[in-house]
């Protein structure tokens, strides 16, 4: 059963069309717009505000992104502990000649030797270095430990509207942006607006956005126009200026919102 409404919610995903919109969403800063109530979708979205600062623009380093990155669920670490050149005898998911592998779990958990759970999802390396060593030592002697990334788990992006293959994309870490979104659902359709492109996050209850002109980064090379992603966002290509909630933004909400539901 729990199978069967997956299915049905992917095919929904990919197959929505988008009622052509008269009203332009415009404004900037953090301007809310009042969101009609429906007792379809579970939570009940508190607005839909446009929030520039929440997203970055996509990093070209790889060095920026290891030293910034947070952990999250899937995510596969080494640790390299002084005096424990082979590890400490103990990985979950692999093992691995030079220290011990572990997984961040679904929840955000990570299993660790003698201390079990502990909490790394949202964590840089560093942090979760200085986290690891303080529950590791009420156990055993460690001098220091270093944490590194050994794997980055898949992150899900929502693209949906005007674009030839729209719905739940998979996405790797290191190409993790607006951008490579679109392209992994096959590129803008005939009326897709590429000046037009939302970029939603769902923070709270509250879904806050940023609108992008891709054609400007695809041709000026303005790189501003191309901001990171993370895991669960949703990208929004609409076919005309004008944005309706209702009629645009509403659909995807109630979709995205009962897929989040039965996966995570």
């Amino acid at each position: 059963m729990k199978k069967t409404i997956l299915c049905s919610l992917l095919t929904a995903l990919a197959l929505f069309t988008v009622v052509p919109a008269e009203a332009a969403v415009t404004g900037t800063g953090a301007n809310k717009i009042e969101v009609p109530s429906t007792e379809t979708v579970q939570p009940v979205v508190n607005g839909y505000v446009e929030a520039n600062n929440i997203f970055k623009t996509a990093s070209l380093h790889r060095d920026q992104l290891t030293s910034e990155y947070r952990l999250t669920k899937y995510d596969v670490i080494q640790l390299s502990i002084l005096g424990f050149p082979n590890g400490i005898g103990y990985s979950t998911g692999s093992t691995d000649s030079n220290g011990d592998v572990i997984v961040v779990g679904p929840d955000g958990y990570a299993t660790l030797p003698y201390v079990g759970g502990v909490k790394l999802a949202g964590l840089t390396l560093e942090e979760a270095g200085e986290v690891i060593k303080e529950k590791l030592s009420q156990y055993i002697k460690i001098p220091s430990i270093v944490v590194s990334m050994k794997s980055y788990g898949a992150r899900k992006v929502y693209v949906m509207g005007s674009v030839n293959s729209p719905g739940i994309k998979d996405m790797n870490i290191d190409n993790l942006n607006a951008y490579a979104a679109i392209t992994a659902a096959g590129g803008f359709s005939n009326r897709g607006r590429s000046t037009r492109v939302q970029v939603i996050r769902v923070i709270d209850n509250t879904m806050y956005y940023r609108q992008l002109n891709m054609k400007a980064f695809i041709r000026h090379h303005d790189l501003t126009q191309n901001v990171a992603l993370q895991d669960g966002d949703i990208v929004y290509v609409p076919k005309s200026n004008g944005i309706k909630w209702k009629e645009d933004i509403l659909p995807f909400f109630q979709a995205y919102t009962y897929y989040k539901a039965i996966v995570d």
